[in-house]
């Protein structure tokens, strides 16, 4: 095999794949950020009015508090995860995944394209939906670059669960079938609208080997110094957790797209 033309990474190639991510979803902005910056408002306005005066305070703080960076983290959680899983089920669908796989780019480059678009979607997001459900709360940052830290690690994970997601699927229900029996109930069971201390020893335990908790409970921690891990949590483990997750993902989705299994088939 010869050397490559455009170098050991074609930059040109790799920045040209992110800014299609990325303004693939800046088009329909009202689809992308203002609908989960709106569900983000409605479940703080919903569950404050509904529980937190009969509720009190959560952990030691009061419960729209507690409440936000939940609800705001999985909103970026959720987006992150479907910014490159229906990037590849519509271009599988469509059948123009052929444009992305002919240019002149290697797997990593694929894979860093549509992770770029995943997580400039998931920050986004987070500026925004958390940025509303923290006012509603009252709530200033009590570490901001666990906050950003968090914030970017989450939407990383999930835009690589969702580039193997996407190749994975081969249909639409199918994609929705993912998005409903594994993305949603990990993100609801995790802490977000609750303290996982308020479960039984068993569904605490079992809360932990969630890796969306972790996720959760450091966007917390940055949000409001709380964690919901008790001594020895976030921000450190769930740091480690993280970055073992995201090399783990990553190499799955680079093998994936290094074999073309359901892309160049």
């Amino acid at each position: 095999m010869g050397a490559r033309r455009f170098g050991r990474f074609n930059l040109l190639g790799a920045w040209t794949l992110c800014m299609r991510e990325t303004l693939r979803f800046a088009n329909v902005w009202t689809q992308t950020l203002l609908a989960p910056m709106t569900t983000t408002i409605l479940f703080m306005a919903v569950f404050t009015v509904a529980f937190a005066a009969r509720r009190g305070e959560t952990e030691g703080v009061p419960f729209a508090a507690f409440l936000a960076p939940g609800v705001a983290m999985m909103a970026v959680l959720q987006n992150a995860f479907a910014n490159t899983s229906s990037s590849l089920i519509i271009s599988k669908v469509q059948g123009n995944i052929v444009d992305t796989l002919m240019p002149p780019l290697s797997p990593t480059e694929i894979l860093f394209g549509y992770v770029f678009g995943g997580v400039a979607r998931g920050l986004a997001v987070a500026l925004l939906a958390g940025g509303a459900a923290f006012a509603m709360a009252g709530v200033a940052p009590a570490h901001p670059l666990w906050l950003l830290g968090y914030a970017l690690a989450g939407s990383a994970i999930m835009a690589l669960a969702g580039v193997i997601a996407g190749i994975a699927a081969d249909k639409f229900d199918q994609m929705a079938a993912i998005t409903n029996f594994v993305v949603t109930p990990l993100s609801f069971l995790s802490g977000t609208f609750y303290s996982v201390r308020d479960l039984p020893p068993a569904l605490e335990t079992a809360s932990h080997f969630n890796p969306v908790f972790h996720l959760i409970d450091g966007f917390r921690y940055g949000a409001i110094g709380l964690s919901d891990a008790g001594a020895g949590g976030a921000p450190w483990t769930g740091a480690a957790v993280a970055a073992g997750l995201t090399a783990a993902l990553w190499t799955a989705a680079w093998a994936l797209l290094r074999s073309g299994w359901k892309l160049k088939t």
